[in-house]
């Protein structure tokens, strides 16, 4: 038989990225130097490396026309009109007061489209990450003075964990986190967000609960101090944005109108009570003055840090998840692809600014964004317009909150938070797996029980834990040709009198994992004494770690004790890689190992079977199969003939 080497030439195989992946390939930059000029000549490089552009706005900015500008600013009128009411609701929903999510709708939606990828993103506060601020500052038991100086130094850790994943280019990460996972959260925080603001209200003053039992525990203790105007404002609130939900036009800013209209029946009501001697004391907005917004500093020491980082990491990586999500959404609605990596720079250098303006964290807002992408806007500018809007708004109408009562914001904060339970999808999850509806619960009762940072935590592990469960669990099936030359499932207690190659395909992760279960499965075959060589086919295994590569030399040696061999078949040009860097090629043998031929991925096989034939000194072998077993509903195998010279294997060999 002829050396394998003579009839398979060796075939350099270049490596090339894998799919999706679009970072550039590092280039060295000969002859860069010294001092500035070299400084951003490295700095170009380093950008171009992490697909991030310090300034995309100016793509927008050529060409820019009157035409353009018109339909923005008409888009951004009422994106503002929407704007308003739904960041001050947002502060409350953290425990803030309203000027801090009034000032961050200004800065994130001014700044925000300087580095932005998508045309539509809106940033600014949104309900998932003041929900998750509330329920940080809740869990270290901050009084609202404390809150007040904890925040920006908040803010300031959100901007710099996002930054800093955008520079190492961590926006992958969020295709590990399930759908589960983000409606867990999402549905623990809206029963957090309701039972947060049903004490406001009722004209009740209670301490903003990290968890559902506190929450209810307080409202329980307090109900009999409820104030029946402040009620009696937060049912008709309710009534006349649901009245007008259902009967007004969709085009209409139906939450600021509720709003304009509810303070102007609140001061009528309040007007004629106080004239016919009846107590009336609702509590109002404080008003905003031209001279109240000021750049803060935040108050650095290495114990408020220490506090601060872990909800701060929950809240930076909420936002990526929920920015990410909506700018993707939207650009495949409209065609267009998102650069992720640039929205979280954008986010991460918002929330720097945010933290510099008495803002609190800025995320892409999922509903503010949508709105955006049903109106005329065809720019980022949108997002400018529209902040300049509500700045002058601030400016000239901002003490005009004194008319706005609590109570009402309050009650449309509720039916945000009841919007947000989403019965068919919660549903859907727990009906489709076991694994999904465990990882549901799991984010939903940990967030109700624990806060909603730790529920986060809690279901993305479980659901990495069920995933790797899955993929480090292979099964194998041991396939033969029967007396009618058809290929079925062998009774393993069957007997062979002539020695076996046996063709395992090694499909999926070979990462630590799956090592043990691997080597076992392996072993098995190794032991017994029909199987004589075992062919690993491993055209389909991916990601062979150090742990694995120990588990394959291990066998490897076993088999030779036992008077055995293994071979490789279909290996690619990575995985030829580990088994040279790990040193096992030396344990293996070249002989023994079968590269993949692109335009034929059957020969490496083919080849492989002739080595083993060469090493058993015989033309005359059964060939087994193994892989994994097939559901039920499938079909049968295909039927073949009986096979003795691999000249003539079947070409799903």
């Amino acid at each position: 038989m002829a050396n394998e080497s003579s009839e398979i030439p060796a075939v350099a195989v270049p490596k090339v990225a894998a799919a999706g992946d679009t970072r550039l390939p590092f280039v060295p930059l000969p002859g860069t130097g010294g001092g500035w000029a070299g400084f951003k000549v490295r700095a170009r490089e380093f950008f171009r490396q992490t697909r991030l552009d310090l300034f995309p706005l100016r793509h927008w900015l050529r060409g820019y026309t009157r035409a353009q500008a018109r339909d923005d600013a008409q888009a951004a009128i009422n994106v503002a009109l929407l704007d308003l009411p739904m960041v001050m609701a947002y502060a409350l929903v953290a425990g803030l007061p309203v000027k801090n999510g009034l000032y961050c709708a200004v800065t994130s939606t001014i700044l925000g489209p300087i580095w932005a990828s998508s045309r539509f993103i809106i940033l600014g506060p949104s309900n998932a990450t003041a929900v998750l601020l509330m329920s940080t500052l809740a869990a270290l038991s901050m009084t609202p003075e404390d809150a007040l100086v904890a925040v920006p130094v908040l803010v300031l850790l959100v901007g710099f964990f996002l930054t800093l994943g955008a520079l190492l280019r961590l926006d992958s990460l969020v295709q590990f986190i399930s759908h589960s996972v983000v409606t867990g959260y999402i549905t623990a925080a809206a029963f957090l967000i309701v039972i947060n603001q049903i004490p406001s209200a009722l004209g009740l003053h209670t301490p903003k609960a990290a968890n559902l039992v506190a929450g209810v525990r307080a409202l329980a203790d307090n109900l009999q101090f409820a104030d029946a105007p402040s009620a009696g404002i937060a049912v008709a609130t309710i009534a006349l944005c649901l009245g007008l939900k259902r009967w007004a036009p969709k085009t209409l800013p139906n939450v600021a109108l509720t709003i304009i209209l509810i303070a102007a029946l609140t001061a009528a009501v309040g007007a004629w009570a106080v004239s016919h001697g009846i107590l009336w004391h609702p509590e109002m907005l404080p008003a905003l003055t031209p001279g109240a917004w000021h750049p803060t500093l935040p108050a650095f020491d290495l114990q408020r840090l220490h506090q601060l980082a872990n909800g701060a990491l929950a809240i930076a990586f909420m936002a990526m998840m929920e920015s990410t999500a909506i700018s993707k959404a939207l650009a495949t609605l409209a065609g267009e692809r998102v650069n992720t990596n640039q929205q979280m720079l954008s986010l991460g250098l918002v929330n720097l600014a945010n933290a510099f303006t008495g803002g609190m964290p800025a995320s892409g807002s999922p509903t503010r964004s949508t709105f955006t992408a049903g109106t005329t806007a065809g720019t980022p500018m949108v997002s400018m317009f529209s902040g300049l809007i509500v700045l002058v708004i601030i400016v000239t109408l901002g003490r005009f909150l004194a008319f706005v009562p609590h109570p009402a914001l309050a009650a449309l904060i509720i039916l945000v938070g009841l919007s947000l339970i989403h019965g068919q999808q919660i549903q859907l999850i727990l009906r489709t797996t076991k694994s999904d509806a465990a990882v549901f619960l799991i984010t939903f009762l940990g967030g109700l029980t624990y806060g909603l940072d730790s529920g986060i935590y809690l279901g993305t592990a479980a659901s990495i834990v069920l995933f790797l469960k899955k993929v480090s669990a292979p099964q194998l099936v041991e396939i033969a040709f029967n007396d009618k030359g058809e290929l079925t499932e062998r009774d393993t207690g069957s007997a062979s009198e002539t020695p076996e190659i046996s063709i395992v395909h090694v499909e999926g992760e070979l990462f630590f994992g799956a090592s043990e279960l691997f080597y076992e499965q392996a072993r098995l075959l190794v032991e017994s004494h029909r199987h004589k060589i075992i062919i690993l086919r491993m055209r389909n295994a991916r990601h062979l770690d150090a742990t694995c590569a120990l588990a394959l030399r291990d066998l490897i040696r076993l088999a030779r004790t036992r008077g055995s061999d293994v071979l490789v078949s279909g290996a690619s040009a990575d995985l030829e890689r580990v088994f040279r860097n790990s040193g096992l090629m030396d344990t293996l043998g070249e002989k023994n190992f079968h590269r993949i031929v692109p335009h034929n991925p059957n020969i490496s096989t083919r080849n492989a079977l002739k080595r083993a034939q060469e090493i058993l000194g015989t033309p005359k072998a059964d060939i087994t199969i193994f892989t994994k077993p097939k559901p039920p509903e499938n079909p049968p195998p295909p039927e073949s003939t009986t096979v003795s010279d691999p000249g003539s294997l079947p070409p799903t060999a």
